[in-house]
């Protein structure tokens, strides 16, 4: 989306996000993506049939959204590899879609000839991938196809106001919408934007009138649904920018602000186990509102630049993201717990309303909008990682290994970023020109961060270091993030450890058994080995020890950083409806022989602990 933005009709974006491929991922960043893709990520379409079979490519199988999901993820997947197979799949999909849109403008399948006859809502993901494709590789017929389809959408809107998934997630056609603006300047784009805002649902006054401040056990509707509200997020944010209303701008943090205070988790994600569930930690998160938040907060990130999107979106891709997968991607949940102790099929559950398999590891556990949603997660993060900024410099928007490259009058520059981060302090920076070219380099120094250092000076936390001058050949900057050990408190006072981007959990040993399906996408239960029920003792520092990265740093025996802490078991804290029971209230009582635990990244857990009571 490099050059949206400039256009007087809308507010200025912050920062410009680069196209897809400028940017390309390296150390764990790129191992982790070569995991997923040879995962179910880079495989569904050959044997599920919801993908393989899909009416979005000829098939008679579901012609909804499942297949515009897993292009939006696919589609920067296959770019950012650089995978030869995978970006003729994707060159497949598009043309396909391209070639069979319909006379009057409509992409995809048409439905019954009732009320779902003309559905805008898997139009608005298939637009999102679109408009990736056409970045990376530059295909003309991308963006006549979108002003067609947009024509089509015009004149339906007009017959029939937004409803359903369309109505709550219309945003997400915004920025579509804005993105082709930006490339042709035509006007009634932004009409038609504006009518799409105005039959969408108001979330600015949803949140600004919050009503939804405990688990939500009945009268479910989208405006309840964790999915839709992960998309929420953006909604005011993304208007801001036609609008020019600081009260849109302002909203953005009044929905998070909402979402912390009555359901948020330790990891920076909500509960919603299909709906507000509160903020007990064994209440459940729905994949799909994961990878919904990273991309909210990566397009709010461009449009208002704010640091505290960016520290949010760390937090949530290096914890929340790994940790609903199978190690190897082969398998995900539907939902995950921050106190996560077993994983089973359970018609006794603790859920609000999922299915006893939601938090199984499995290939579509609960239900498939996961299955075809999860894999914009890590890819999408990555083509988020560098965006450049309006006086010609660029900004590291989020951190890990990875190489921007890009040009600066006329004048080729790499920036590649070498590191362990988060699971290490020190990120190296090399900026190379072959010729002399000035430019500022813009470091988000996180407001977590109390002691970053760069060139020998300590800028504040939640500010960005810009860096500007002249360069040439190869120079090199070194930021140091030092990461403290912070304890926040949490439901029922209990506390959860944070350290830099991460939060850590209690190693538990695990038994994976097989429940269904076959290899490698197969169904698994997970099954605890040892004890879960530990209360903390917390008056000492805790001590962390590091390894090299493995091969696969987001997994039990992987993980490259660990802590020890000392606690005590709580026998009475038993489980409940096959969920860890009702956390007891801090500080509590144990004559249970003093133990040494085992701490490890959340990310890197399948089953866990994460919000611990205390000792007296």
């Amino acid at each position: 989306m490099f050059g949206a933005g400039r256009l007087d009709d809308l507010a200025e974006c912050a920062f410009l996000p680069m196209p897809l491929g400028s940017i390309r991922p390296n150390g764990w960043l790129l191992r982790q993506l070569r995991i997923q893709a040879d995962g179910l990520s880079g495989h569904l379409d050959e044997f599920w049939n919801d993908i393989a079979k899909s009416g979005w490519i000829g098939g008679d199988a579901e012609g909804w959204e499942r297949a515009p999901y897993w292009l939006d993820g696919f589609i920067p997947l296959a770019f950012l590899l650089d995978d030869e197979k995978l970006k003729e799949k994707s060159h497949r999909w598009m043309d396909y879609i391209i070639s069979h849109q319909h006379s009057d403008g409509w992409l995809g399948p048409v439905h019954d000839k009732k009320y779902h006859e003309y559905d805008p809502w898997p139009v608005f993901i298939v637009l999102k991938a679109m408009t990736q494709y056409q970045e990376a590789t530059g295909n003309e017929r991308v963006i006549p196809a979108m002003e067609r389809v947009l024509h089509r959408i015009d004149n339906l809107l007009d017959e029939k106001s937004l409803f359903d998934w369309g109505k709550s997630r219309w945003a997400d056609l915004v920025l579509s919408i804005y993105w082709l603006y930006a490339r042709t300047s035509e006007k009634w784009l932004l009409d038609l934007s504006a009518k799409v805002k105005e039959q969408g649902y108001d979330w600015r006054r949803h949140f600004a009138e919050f009503q939804f401040k405990d688990k939500v056990t009945k009268d479910f509707s989208q405006i309840t649904h964790v999915v839709n509200n992960a998309m929420a997020v953006k909604s005011p944010g993304v208007w801001y920018r036609q609008s020019k209303d600081e009260g849109d701008r302002e909203s953005v943090f009044q929905v998070m602000g909402m979402l912390d205070t009555y359901h948020g988790q330790a990891t920076g994600i909500f509960t919603g186990d299909e709906h507000y569930a509160g903020k007990d930690p064994s209440q459940g998160t729905e994949l799909c509102a994961v990878v919904e938040y990273m991309f909210s907060l990566e397009s709010l990130f461009s449009i208002l630049g704010d640091i505290r999107l960016s520290d949010r979106l760390e937090k949530i891709a290096f914890n929340a993201l790994p940790a609903t997968f199978k190690p190897d991607m082969w398998a995900h949940q539907y939902d995950q717990q921050a106190n996560q102790v077993i994983c089973k099929v359970a018609e006794d559950r603790v859920y609000t309303n999922n299915g006893p398999d939601a938090n199984i590891f499995g290939l579509q556990p609960n239900y498939g909008c996961c299955t075809a949603n999860m894999h914009q997660g890590f890819p999408k993060f990555a083509s988020h990682l560098w965006m450049r900024t309006h006086d010609d410099g660029i900004v590291a928007a989020a951190y890990a290994p990875s190489t921007a490259s890009f040009e600066i009058k006329g004048r080729p520059v790499q920036v590649s970023l070498e590191t362990d981060y988060p699971f290490d302090k020190s990120l190296r920076f090399i900026i190379k020109a072959d010729q002399p070219v000035r430019f500022p380099l813009y470091l988000r120094i996180p407001e977590w961060s109390k002691d970053a250092e760069v060139e020998n000076t300590h800028p504040e936390p939640g500010s960005f270091h810009c860096i500007e001058k002249e360069w040439v050949g190869n120079t090199s900057v070194t930021l140091l993030l030092p990461m403290r050990a912070e304890i926040q408190r949490r439901y029922h006072n209990s506390i959860s450890i944070e350290r830099g981007p991460l939060v850590y959990s209690l190693k538990i040993g695990e038994e994976w058994k097989k429940v269904g399906g076959e290899e490698p996408h197969a169904d698994w239960e997970v099954h605890p080995t040892i004890p879960w029920n530990y209360a903390l003792q917390i008056d000492k520092e805790i001590e962390f020890r590091s390894k090299a990265l493995g091969d696969c740093p987001f997994s039990p025996d992987g993980s490259p950083v660990q802590a020890t802490v000392k606690g005590r078991r709580i026998p009475e804290w038993t489980m409940e409806h096959n969920a860890a029971g009702q956390l007891p209230e801090s500080p509590v009582d144990s004559i249970e022989p003093l133990e040494c635990l085992l701490l490890i990244p959340y990310g890197c857990t399948n089953l866990r602990v994460t919000e611990f009571p205390v000792l007296r």
